[in-house]
């Protein structure tokens, strides 16, 4: 829990930890009104489908420019101009008038939580590296903890009965503890290397780091869409429990992320990886009992597995030899999103021709190679 101390008692840490807080407010406000949203708009499940998937083209439009833009104004400058933008950019979907501007404004969202979201991990890279400090996994338990805040701030929705009222509100919250903090982080740039002309070499533990990376948020995604159905129609669960597998992933992820560090700093990245990757092992071998409560038992243990994995993914990325940091961290996050995106409807297919079991065995099989993975990354001196 030292980490959780260190952010909570140091407005150093406090600052970049509420960026990691304020992206899941404003996304997970916005994500409460989708049903208002497609209502008011009277679009169908098709195009909604679509106008979301322009919110993910926005992410991904800015993670190949994201890098040059950071090391070019200051990591510590980019997040707060991310913050702004994204603050902005979130009350553009609810005052959209028509399908076509709904697709162009969550594009912009999209875009502005892409560029926050490299900015603030790469500062979190760069306050650790220069406080010999660790608590990237705390702050993204804090990310964690912001959909927490953006899911209670679901009960405003009748008393308010105004989205863009309530999400003004959440903007007012993001900006204002924002501009109380920013000034401790504003500062910060990101230490200069020497950088070595580009080589395959230079690009192979990356390379291996995204894939990983795609596999381990792939598998997320695929838990948060996945779980509850799994729940109902493989498990055959009561409908009181179809909902407990995800909130046993979601309690332990955010425990686990506010834990991590300080078990990092003993066992070291790669180790705590593959720490991780065993835990999600026999969270997958107790899903696939198909026994409802030693499933919701393996998704939590799932959820514990994961929780760590991401933030040191991030913190290995922002520390390989020759690439800057915000490089680093960018790849990384890019490799990420796209199985966060990419695996869950790739499962649906496979669920479809087979079933759930066969795509969590596959699941089982991803957890396996991520271990591998470790052992490798360990050779390579990561």
């Amino acid at each position: 829990m030292n980490s959780l101390q260190l952010i909570l008692s140091n407005s150093r840490y406090f600052g970049p930890a509420w960026v990691f807080a304020s992206l899941n407010i404003l996304f997970g406000t916005w994500a409460i009104y989708i049903p208002t949203v497609q209502e008011k708009l009277a679009i169908d499940k098709s195009q909604l489908g679509v106008a979301i998937f322009f919110l993910s083209l926005g992410v991904f439009t800015f993670f190949p420019i994201a890098s040059t833009i950071i090391d070019r104004i200051g990591v510590g400058k980019a997040t707060w101009y991310g913050v702004l933008c994204s603050s902005v950019a979130a009350l553009l979907p609810l005052i959209a008038p028509s399908f076509y501007t709904l697709m162009a404004a969550l594009f912009v969202f999209g875009a502005t939580n892409g560029f926050t979201d490299i900015a603030m991990n790469t500062l979190v890279t760069e306050v650790e590296k220069k406080d010999n400090a660790k608590f990237m996994s705390a702050a993204h338990g804090f990310f964690s903890l912001g959909g927490v805040l953006a899911g209670l701030g679901s009960f405003l929705i009748g008393p308010l009965d105004n989205p863009i009222l309530h999400m003004s509100i959440a903007v007012a919250l993001v900006v204002l503890v924002n501009l109380i903090f920013h000034k401790n982080f504003k500062h910060v740039v990101a230490a200069s290397i020497e950088k070595e002309g580009f080589s395959f070499s230079m690009f192979k533990p990356l390379l291996l780091l995204g894939i990983i990376s795609f596999i381990a948020m792939g598998s997320e995604g695929a838990i948060v869409d996945w779980s509850g159905l799994y729940l109902k129609e493989i498990s055959i669960a009561p409908e009181a429990l179809w909902g407990a597998g995800f909130l046993g992933f979601q309690i332990t992820m955010t425990l686990g992320r506010f834990l991590g560090d300080s078990i990092s700093s003993k066992m070291g990245s790669v180790k705590m990886v593959a720490l991780g990757a065993l835990l999600v092992l026999i969270g997958y071998v107790a899903v696939l009992s198909t026994l409802t409560y030693m499933v919701i038992f393996g998704f939590a243990l799932v959820g514990l597995g994961f929780s760590a994995m991401v933030p040191e993914f991030f913190r290995i990325g922002g520390n390989v030899k020759g690439v800057e940091s915000s490089q680093g961290v960018s790849f990384i996050a890019g490799s990420g999103y796209a199985g966060f995106l990419c695996a869950p409807p790739i499962l649906g297919k496979i669920a479809d021709s087979s079933s759930l079991v066969t795509c969590f065995y596959i699941l089982l099989v991803c957890a396996s190679f991520i271990l591998f993975a470790t052992y490798v990354l360990k050779r390579k001196g990561h």
